[in-house]
C-alpha cells in the first residue's frame, strides 16, 4: 500500500496492488485536483488476491474512523470487477472504474455527486472495460524523484485460468511509441534519476499499433532519443513475448538496466498447462540462459504460485527447482488464492495449510538466493541511485544502505559488505 499526495491535503490516494497501479495513482490525483475535489480520499483497489480485495476494505473502513469528514472514492481493479459489494459499504461515496478513473470528465462528474445535499441514486460510475479503446492517460510531469513510472500499455488478451486481471482492466491497447517517447522526456527533465516501464503485459507492447512496433523497437527508440535518460528500467515481463530486438537492446544498451522480473508462475510442465500459460518449464530456463550469456552480471526475479490447484509435492518441487535452475535473485511467492470467476477456481483445490507451508518454503528459497548474491557483491563497484537518505539500488535492483545521501543522485560506491538482506558501502 502506498500515499500519494501529503496526509490531510485536498486529495489523497491510497493505492494497492502493482507498480501500474501506483502509476496510475498519479494521473488520479492530477485529475481529481483539477476537478477541483475538496477533502477526499481515493482508494486505488487490486484484485489479485481474495486478500487483496480484504485489505482495501479494511482500509476503507479504517480510512472513514479516523477521518469521518473524508469522501471516500473507491476505484481500481477490484472496484471494476466488484463494484457493487464497494457501493454497498456504508463508508463509500462513489465508486469509480478502472478506465474511468483515467477520464477527466469522471472526477468533474465525481464533484458534482460528492458536493450534492444528498446521496446519489447510484453510486456507481463504471463502464463496459472490455470496450475500452482509449488509449492509457498521459503521464504527469511530477516533482523530480528517484525513480518514476511510465505507463506504456494496459490490459491482457491472454486467459490464464487463475488470473482475474483482464477483467478489471479489459484487453491490452498501447501507447503510441511518439507519446511514450514525451512522457519519458518530460519526467527526465524534470529531474527524474530512473525511468521504468510499465504495464499489465509489457511485452504484448506495439501489436494493437500501426506497424506493430514491439517492445525491444520502443526501448531502444527511447535511449537513441534521449541521451539524458542515465537509467531505464522494465517492469515484470512474460519471457516468451521477448523479442530480437529487446535481447539486442539487453546485450548492447548498458543503460538498460541489468535485472528482469519474470512471470513464470510454476516450473511444472502440466501446471503450466492447467495455468493456460503460453510457456513450458525448458523455455524458461532457457531463456535466461541465453539472457545470462548476453548479459553475464544480470540479476532475475519472478513470480511463482504455490500450492496451485491439482499441485502435487513433486510438481511443487520443480517449481521450486527454478530458483536454481533459472538462478534467480528475488522470488516473489504468491500462496494461491482462488478468484471466483476463473476456471482455476472450480478445479480441485489444494489444501490451505499446503499452499502456505508451500509458499513458505519458496520464500525461504528466495531469501537464500538474494543473500548468496548480495555476498558475491562484496568488493564490487556499482552504481546506487540514491531512493532516500538511507537507502538505494544498484542498477542489478540490489538493495543498499546508504548514509544520509541526496534522493535522486546516482553514485558509483564500492560495497564494502551485506547484512543478509541488504549491501552496505
Amino acid at each position: 500500500m502506498s500515499l500519494t499526495g501529503t496526509p490531510g491535503s485536498a486529495v489523497d490516494v491510497v493505492s494497492f496492488g502493482c507498480r501500474l497501479n501506483a502509476c496510475e495513482s498519479e494521473i488520479v490525483a492530477h485529475q481529481a485536483a483539477c476537478a477541483g475535489l475538496q477533502d477526499v480520499v481515493v482508494v486505488n483497489t487490486c484484485a489479485v488476491t481474495n486478500e487483496a480485495v480484504a485489505q482495501a476494505r479494511q482500509t476503507i473502513r479504517k480510512l472513514k474512523r479516523e477521518q469521518p469528514a473524508r469522501k471516500i472514492v473507491v476505484t481500481g481493479c477490484a472496484a471494476q470487477i466488484q463494484p457493487q459489494m464497494f457501493a454497498e459499504m456504508d463508508e463509500v461515496d462513489r465508486v469509480i472504474g478502472n478506465d474511468d478513473k483515467l477520464q477527466a470528465n469522471s472526477w468533474q462528474q465525481t464533484r458534482s455527486v460528492l458536493d450534492a445535499d444528498q446521496a446519489p441514486a447510484d453510486k456507481i460510475a463504471v463502464s463496459d472495460i472490455m470496450a475500452a479503446a482509449a488509449r492509457p492517460a498521459a503521464a504527469v510531469t511530477t516533482p523530480a524523484r528517484p525513480r518514476a513510472y511510465v505507463q506504456i500499455q494496459n490490459g491482457c488478451n491472454h486467459r490464464c485460468t487463475f488470473c482475474i486481471i483482464p477483467f478489471g482492466r479489459g484487453n491490452s491497447r498501447s501507447v503510441p511509441a511518439d507519446q511514450v517517447v514525451g512522457n519519458v522526456r518530460r519526467l527526465v527533465e524534470a529531474g527524474n534519476g530512473e525511468i521504468v516501464l510499465t504495464g499489465v503485459d509489457l511485452t504484448s507492447y506495439g501489436a494493437d499499433l500501426a506497424g506493430t512496433p514491439t517492445l525491444g523497437v520502443l526501448v531502444k527508440r527511447l535511449l537513441r532519443e534521449i541521451p539524458e535518460l542515465k537509467r531505464l528500467r522494465l517492469s515484470s515481463i512474460d519471457s516468451i513475448e521477448v523479442d530480437r530486438e529487446l535481447f539486442d537492446a539487453i546485450a548492447r544498451e548498458q543503460r538498460l538496466m541489468p535485472h528482469l522480473h519474470l512471470s513464470l508462475q510454476s516450473g511444472d510442465d502440466l501446471i503450466l498447462k492447467r495455468m493456460k500459460r503460453r510457456h513450458a518449464r525448458s523455455d524458461a530456463v532457457k531463456f535466461c540462459a541465453q539472457v545470462r550469456a548476453l548479459r553475464p552480471d544480470i540479476t532475475f526475479g519472478a513470480d511463482i504460485i504455490a500450492g496451485f490447484p491439482t499441485e502435487t509435492e513433486d510438481m511443487f518441487r520443480r517449481s521450486l527447482d527454478l530458483v536454481e535452475c533459472c538462478d534467480l535473485t528475488f522470488v516473489h511467492a504468491f500462496p494461491y488464492s482462488p478468484r471466483p470467476g476463473t476456471p482455476a477456481a472450480r478445479m480441485p483445490q489444494v489444501a490451505s495449510s499446503l499452499i502456505k507451508e508451500r509458499a513458505r518454503r519458496l520464500r525461504e528459497a528466495g531469501d537464500r538466493a538474494l543473500q548468496w548474491r548480495l555476498a558475491a557483491e562484496v568488493g564490487a563497484q556499482r552504481d546506487v541511485l540514491i531512493e532516500s537518505a538511507s537507502r538505494g539500488r544498484t542498477e542489478h535492483f540490489l538493495p543498499v544502505a546508504v548514509r544520509d545521501e541526496k534522493p535522486g543522485a546516482v553514485r558509483q560506491m564500492t560495497i564494502a559488505g551485506e547484512d543478509g538482506q541488504c549491501l552496505l558501502v
